[in-house]
């Protein structure tokens, strides 16, 4: 199930976060990650999971489920833990290991799981 942004008194918000926290953390990614000599696999996979989580992607970036719009907290906390069974069993694995930690990295700050941005 996929819905808007959640709104709160405080604004809308992606998973746990408000919105403009996850945009800020995207751009600073993007700039550190800034050309394709540094950007790395692990930047990728954060890349597109905070894209992801503000409804700017309309694939989730492990699983591939479609969407419309931004998803809500439990289908980014879903995401998170399918990126976490694929870091546990590499048979599970579709995409590169470092992508996957990237993603999962992302998604579990925005989801509250983590205080660490990646």
């Amino acid at each position: 199930m996929t819905t808007s942004h959640l709104i709160d008194p405080e604004g809308p918000r992606a998973g746990v976060r408000p919105v403009p926290e996850v945009q800020q953390a995207h751009r600073r990614l993007d700039r550190k990650a800034a050309g394709p000599v540094r950007q790395t696999q692990y930047t990728r996979g954060a890349l597109t999971a905070y894209l992801w989580a503000l409804g700017r992607g309309q694939v989730s970036p492990v699983t591939g489920g479609r969407s419309d719009g931004a998803p809500d907290l439990a289908a980014l906390t879903a995401e998170a833990d399918a990126a976490q069974a694929q870091l546990e069993d590499f048979t599970q694995r579709t995409v590169p290991r470092d992508y996957v930690h990237g993603v999962l990295d992302a998604l579990a700050w925005v989801c509250g799981h983590s205080d660490t941005r990646p």
